[in-house]
């Protein structure tokens, strides 16, 4: 049975989160907080016209708008520009402080101190506030980073495209991952004020993100010395993992087979049947070793039907694959139910809903 009292967006109803944090990974998990029912009031620097991000517009976008990149992690959330060197405004700030649950800022450590706003301080003013501290890299590195440098520098980039022409990931991922490492910190610094009353401070930099992100790629060269090299969307443990064809109508397909049982669905769907024993395919170590020698069979099998004729195959034989989309394809499909619209400063708001779990009892 669903309880609806466990709803996500009303959760934290008597929440007061107060947002210092700019760009992506601060907002994202003050935005978190937003879709949970919280009351967010995003503090921006009045000396520099607020956020950065609020000038990223994209090609098509013009500077009477808010940009769409400010909107995807704003939504929903009271706006204030402040001067924090203007005395009533710093003032004002104290004010809010007194009364919030959790602060989320990335303001460098020299800037926090002129202020009297620096984690360890508000932590000694306010004993029950959380405070969640947002850092590039380590606390006594005071290098600028955005989440470009934090890929070339944790290994992705030389993973990510192909040989000699590494690719950015499309999202800022770090920033994002940094984001949700900051929530799980703050929910559980929630569960402890609830058992203690004590806040606590939670620190998250992007660069220990990253790392701890690499998951299988980080195991794969510490386990077996394998440093991993670019293969574009191809997985290095499985084949065809990531292998992409192009279909009879010229529409891009992507398999993702795991398993020698998937493999031999996907022969027999192909009408390949006679490479079942084929010693070159027999194991998916095999077809690792001759991925390029299989890639050039399946292609040419692939171009027989259309995409959407494979897929209804594929579906019913439980062969992991899937059509390869854009963003227009995929806004208007399944996807479609995950826009929300607000109005932030007057412009209409377009964006994706970033709590998608449900709680049921």
């Amino acid at each position: 049975m669903i309880d609806s009292s466990l709803s996500h967006s009303t959760f934290f109803k008597d929440l007061l989160v107060i947002e210092l944090a700019s760009v992506l990974a601060g907002p994202s998990a003050g935005l978190f907080f937003v879709e949970c029912g919280a009351r967010v009031i995003k503090i921006e620097n009045a000396q520099s016209n607020g956020d950065v991000s609020r000038n990223w517009l994209n090609s098509k976008e013009t500077g009477e708008q808010i940009s769409a990149y400010y909107a995807s992690v704003n939504q929903g959330k009271e706006l204030k520009m402040l001067d924090l060197d203007c005395a009533s405004d710093l003032n004002e700030l104290e004010e809010l402080l007194k009364q919030a649950d959790i602060v989320i800022s990335n303001f460098k450590t020299a800037s926090a101190k002129r202020w009297n706003i620096e984690a360890g301080e508000l932590h000694k003013r306010f004993p029950s506030l959380i405070i969640g501290q947002l850092d590039a890299f380590a606390e006594d590195d005071n290098r600028v980073a955005y989440d470009i440098v934090l890929q070339a520098e944790t290994g992705y980039l030389s993973m990510t495209g192909f040989m000699d022409n590494p690719a950015r990931l499309p999202v800022p991922m770090i920033d994002l991952l940094a984001g949700h490492q900051l929530k799980e910190g703050l929910l559980m610094a929630l569960m402890n004020r609830y058992k203690t009353g004590n806040g606590s401070i939670v620190r998250v930099n992007l660069f220990e993100t990253a790392i701890g992100a690499l998951a299988n790629q980080a195991s794969n060269y510490l386990m077996s010395d394998l440093v991993p090299k670019a293969q574009g969307t191809l997985h290095p443990n499985i084949a065809p993992y990531g292998d992409w064809f192009l279909c009879a109508d010229n529409k891009p397909l992507v398999l993702a087979i795991g398993s020698d049982v998937q493999f031999n669905k996907l022969l027999v769907c192909l009408d390949l049947e006679k490479l079942i024993d084929d010693e070159r395919f027999y194991t998916n170590h095999n077809r690792l070793k001759n991925r390029n020698e299989l890639a050039s069979i399946l292609n040419a099998a692939f171009k027989k039907q259309e995409r959407a004729v494979w897929l209804k195959h594929f579906e019913q034989k439980q062969i992991p694959s899937g059509a390869l989309l854009n963003l227009e394809e995929v806004f208007q499909g399944k996807a479609l139910q995950f826009i929300q619209e607000s109005i932030i400063e007057n412009t209409p708001t377009r964006a994706v809903k970033t709590v998608n779990f449900r709680i049921e009892q």
